[in-house]
């Protein structure tokens, strides 16, 4: 049994003998009369042991805040030392898309890559979803042969960095320096990339 309980189990005891003694006092004129040592002791010994047991409590409870404020200040001191850590998505090996302003800062010697796709000739979808390409010029050579227009735009982290014109039963290319992540391709006509057409170009 904890110091709290113990102290409101007291507390409530001397409470009520408080209301009986004085309920007793008020119908009985003599009253406490011979028993009044012994009902002084009772409250004495209620009081201090109630006085006792709130004082314990008090110091469990700092002691367990104490505790508490140390923990805390581990954590705290932890984190400091490795605030790498509290990034989120920095797990090692985590591969972010690259910004508007990154998208083009390649290493030298990068060779980029050409790429093609294409549209459906019946349907509103390009003939892939998925695209590959080493870092660096990066060429999407797009064929759409359907009489609906459609185009090619390449994004990273939903900023547009570059878009052929619109096209029907016609050829054209996409050209961007790409680092290394993961980039989207899609066609900006309004509609088509919400029903399936677009895809991930992966650069690595």
């Amino acid at each position: 049994m904890s110091d709290a309980t113990i102290f409101y189990i007291l507390a409530g005891i001397l409470a009520g003998m408080a209301v009986i003694v004085s309920f007793i006092g008020i119908k009985v004129e003599n009253f406490p009369g011979k028993a009044g040592p012994v009902v002084i002791l009772a409250f004495v010994a209620l009081i201090g042991g109630a006085i006792t047991f709130s004082v314990l409590n008090g110091q469990h409870e700092e002691e367990v805040r104490a505790a508490e404020l140390e923990e805390a200040g581990e954590v705290f001191e932890e984190e400091e030392a490795n605030p790498e850590d509290n990034v989120p998505g920095a797990e090692q090996g985590a591969e972010e898309a690259p910004t508007r302003e990154e998208a083009g800062k390649t290493a030298g010697g990068d060779a980029g890559g050409t790429v093609q796709l294409a549209a459906s000739p019946t349907e509103i979808a390009y003939d892939t979803k998925t695209l590959t390409s080493k870092p660096g010029e990066v060429t999407i050579e797009f064929e759409n042969p359907a009489a609906i227009a459609h185009d090619v735009a390449i994004e990273a982290a939903g900023q547009e960095l570059a878009k052929t014109d619109l096209i029907s039963e016609s050829e054209t290319t996409v050209s961007a320096d790409l680092k290394p992540g993961s980039y989207t391709f899609l066609c900006t006509v309004p509609g088509h990339a919400e029903a399936g057409m677009q895809g991930i170009l992966t650069v690595k």
